[in-house]
């Protein structure tokens, strides 16, 4: 019989919690909040997470987070498991995302965005985690999700067919002429609801990094893409640009290569991102999700401006009307 949280917790320091579970997102997941109030001492909390072992990518959520550990950034640490059932207790970064700092007008988003690129430039040290890589195949299989799902949708099934060999060759060539780099740790979602502010840290220690679990090997441009084109906050274009250019000045890139990987990367993961959130609306009832498609579509039509883009643009503007980007 699979074993409960508070089983798994009976068994940890922090037996006799108090057990507070959080709000769930798009993912299988499931949070806690465990807080033990002690005789003497103040209160101390965890968190737990509860991830069906068999997807998800739980092992290498704890591989992960303990290479970024030993590498000195802030990463969770794991203070119990149990991999057979799919527990972690992790340290407790409290509650204060980026996004809610920033709604709060708590710090100022440029220090908030400024740290969080230190921490990309300075993660290039990290030494190489055994990951896959993010190849052609990986790519394609991301962006397939837009006509299996948004196309589909909107188009219906015979359409769509027809529709998709020549989306998918378009991409294909794309990616197959795109100077795109697989060196370094990308974690893939590295944007304002998954960073922590730990304003209690120094340097870029103050970034809390959560939901890692997806990270592969890759191009660095695909985390600054997550970072200021979130799908879920507009995050004003100087600051954008700023932040590019500080990224570039820090790290030597050549800019022109550094913006037309950003670009290709940033039309293939809005591109994935559509067809994410039509198929949670689709198949998971999560219509919330739609309220951000055209902040994602005009991040695309951003990107497909790059020249290396013309051919998705020219593809998109001919079969997908702007009535049906909205």
């Amino acid at each position: 019989m699979a074993k409960t949280i508070e089983e798994f917790i009976s068994e940890t320091e922090f037996a006799g919690a108090v057990i507070n579970r959080l709000a769930g997102d798009a993912s299988t997941r499931r949070y806690a909040r465990v807080t033990l109030v002690g005789k003497t001492a103040m209160a101390k909390s965890a968190m737990v997470m509860d991830t069906p072992t068999s997807g998800e990518n739980f092992h290498a959520f704890v591989q992960i987070a303990e290479s970024l550990v030993s590498a000195g950034y802030s990463a969770p640490k794991i203070l119990a498991r149990d991999m057979e059932n799919g527990f972690l207790l992790l340290e407790d970064f409290g509650d204060d995302s980026f996004t809610k700092i920033l709604a709060n007008n708590i710090t100022s988003e440029t220090e908030l965005y400024e740290t969080a690129i230190d921490l990309l430039v300075d993660w290039q040290k990290i030494p190489a985690m055994p990951l896959p890589a993010y190849n052609l195949e990986t790519y394609l299989r991301e962006v397939s999700l837009f006509p299996d799902w948004f196309l589909l949708k909107v188009f219906g099934a015979e359409k769509e067919a027809d529709l998709r060999a020549e989306y998918m060759q378009i991409w294909s060539d794309i990616l197959q002429s795109a100077q795109l780099c697989e060196n370094i740790f990308v974690h893939r979602d590295f944007h304002a609801d998954n960073l922590m502010w730990l304003p209690q840290r120094n340097g870029v220690q103050r970034v809390g990094l959560l939901d890692f679990q997806d990270g592969l090997i890759g191009d660095a441009a695909y985390d600054m893409v997550s970072l200021l084109e979130d799908a879920r906050r507009d995050v004003p274009p100087q600051l954008a640009t700023k932040m590019i250019e500080r990224y570039l000045q820090k790290t030597g890139k050549n800019k022109a290569d550094f913006l037309a990987a950003y670009n290709v990367l940033g039309a293939q993961r809005n591109s994935k991102i559509i067809g994410i959130f039509t198929r949670l609306a689709v198949r998971d009832g999560k219509q919330n999700y739609l309220q951000f498609m055209p902040r994602v579509w005009n991040h695309l039509q951003r990107d497909l401006q790059h020249p290396q883009l013309s051919t998705l643009r020219n593809w998109l503007d001919k079969h997908v009307s702007a009535e049906l980007r909205r």
